[in-house]
């Protein structure tokens, strides 16, 4: 009997993939950084579309120190789903809401002053000690203390300041860089910044516990900058986050996420026939055209419009047309074999190709997919969830 969640269109989220990534990328640097390497994994905008409560359960399960979050309402989602391991807040919070990171033990980031006292006071004032960890602004030019030639003094004052604060518990502090994926001068620039705002500020007797830079591209590729915890996020999904990683293929990674659709129709159509909004594709051919039940609204980017090749029966075929809101065709003439309710893959493992077709990135690709395709779980060989 088919489970009604796989009707139209799907994703099967595979737990097993996703431990066997996480061990990889644990395996892969165990052996650098300030001693043991422990693993923040990112779980923001719904764990990149994979589904936070059961994949930040699954995390912690395996032995994930920690997990992180873009805001306040994804880490009390986590909560309610049973995770108690800590919660860092990537995003700014509004001080209003200082008292749910205290309810529900949410560590937040603290990149100015301003922000840092407000929490303080905020604390104080329920009794309680929040935790924070301090982010480096050093070229992303986002969030975060400043850490540039000529504003390292400053900085290092306002620092200081923010951690003589009372009920507020430093306990890391972490930087962001910008073009891990693609530029080696840069993000070297931006460790040597990194490290030196630790080095002065231990000069200044603040030592931390976590001290943290490494996304997945860093992960990667620049074992300096795994210190004593890691950020995987794509990696840990199954994809790699640049063509070298991807070519060297090291560590293996395994797809998490296969989103599939089924066939609702199935009709032969003469040569000529213009397909779609704005008649973009015409048969040159008489053809078996497919109706598949996947559009842009369930996250399937419009670009990849006339671009896209989908699997049925293990064989690509191809998007004709625009992608509609909650449809596409597909040429299934080579596959006389294809009838109503067949499943097809519109994508897994070749993502970082795809992502190129549709001018984006494979974390864009995972993350868009919508509210309205279900999270089919499985593990070991069989749904759970």
């Amino acid at each position: 009997m088919t489970d009604k969640r796989e009707t139209r269109a799907w994703v099967d989220i595979d737990l097993d993939a996703l431990a066997h990534n996480y061990h990889a990328i644990r395996d892969w640097t165990r052996h650098n950084g300030d001693g043991p390497v422990k693993v923040l994994g990112m779980v923001k905008a719904n764990a990149y579309g994979h589904g936070a409560p059961v994949i930040g359960k699954k995390l912690q399960e395996l032995g994930a120190e920690m997990l992180a979050v873009a805001c306040l309402d994804e880490a009390v989602q986590l909560r309610q789903a049973g995770v108690t391991i800590p919660i860092l807040c990537l995003g700014q919070t509004p001080v209003e809401l200082a008292g749910d990171l205290l309810e529900y033990d949410v560590t937040q980031t603290v990149g100015d002053l301003e922000l840092g006292r407000a929490l303080s006071a905020a604390a104080a004032a329920a009794g309680k000690e929040l935790a924070i960890h301090i982010k480096l602004d050093t070229g992303m030019g986002r969030l975060g203390f400043t850490w540039r030639e000529g504003s390292q003094a400053a900085t290092v004052e306002e620092i200081k300041a923010l951690c003589a604060l009372p009920s507020l518990r430093a306990e890391g502090m972490f930087t962001h860089f910008a073009a891990a994926d693609e530029d080696v001068d840069y993000t070297e620039l931006q460790g040597r910044r990194f490290q030196e705002a630790r080095a002065v500020l231990a000069q200044a007797d603040i030592h931390l516990k976590n001290y943290h830079c490494a996304s997945s591209a860093a992960v990667l590729n620049y074992p300096w900058t795994h210190m004593n915890l890691i950020r995987p996020g794509i990696a840990m999904y199954g994809h790699y986050p640049d063509p070298a990683s991807e070519i060297r293929g090291e560590p293996r990674l395994v797809p998490v996420m296969t989103l599939r659709a089924r066939v609702t129709s199935v009709r032969t159509m003469p040569v000529g026939t213009k397909l779609g909004y704005g008649c973009t594709a015409t048969l040159a051919k008489e053809s078996r055209v497919a109706v598949l039940s996947i559009g842009y609204a369930d996250g399937l980017p419009r670009s990849l419009s006339n671009k896209l090749q989908v699997k049925l029966h293990g064989t690509p075929c191809p998007i004709l047309g625009r992608i509609c809101m909650d449809m596409c065709m597909a040429d299934v003439t080579a596959l006389p074999q294809v009838r109503v309710g067949d499943v097809a893959v519109i994508y897994d493992k070749d993502l970082n190709r795809i992502a190129e077709l549709a001018g984006t990135i494979t974390d864009e690709l995972v993350c868009r997919v919508s509210g309205r395709v279900p999270r089919v779980y499985w593990e070991n060989g069989a749904r759970i969830v």
